[in-house]
């Protein structure tokens, strides 16, 4: 059983929706906090939930994975250019480096090797926009605004 909200999303303006607007699914309501704002927000023209997987190695099992970023975006921006955003949700707990302390607990063990494994995946990721004129971002509460 899990404490997050997670669902199917219905979008407002389901021309903009890349993909199929009835399968878009949101894991948590940082998510679906997210997908409104692609929904509503006017300067974006096009965006998709985890639009396509991006091959990363994961050195805690080395093996190479696949990792589906949360968003795609295609946003006009206030000079009137069209950029191209892939966007990660991600707790800002997630994207620095665990703080150790006294003792090596499961806890801390566990926190550096999410921290790891995010840190492969946006590596890649960010290869893989540069590669293809896109920009990488995640974002956290923060700019959530939550």
């Amino acid at each position: 059983m899990t404490n997050y909200l997670q669902g199917l999303f219905k979008p407002k303006n389901p021309q903009k929706y890349i993909g199929d607007i009835n399968q878009i699914v949101f894991r948590s309501s940082w998510e679906l906090r997210a997908f409104k704002w692609a929904d509503e927000t006017e300067s974006i023209l096009e965006w998709s939930s985890e639009p396509f997987p991006i091959k990363y190695f994961d050195y805690s099992t080395n093996k190479v994975r696949r990792y589906f970023p949360d968003l795609f975006l295609k946003i006009k921006n206030k000079e009137g250019v069209i950029e191209s955003y892939i966007v990660e949700i991600k707790p800002e707990k997630q994207t620095i480096p665990p703080k150790r302390g006294k003792k090596r607990t499961s806890t801390y063990l566990n926190e550096v090797a999410t921290y790891e494994k995010n840190i492969s995946k946006w590596n890649q990721a960010k290869q893989f926009c540069e590669s293809n004129n896109i920009l990488f971002k995640v974002i956290t509460e923060k700019q959530l605004g939550i």
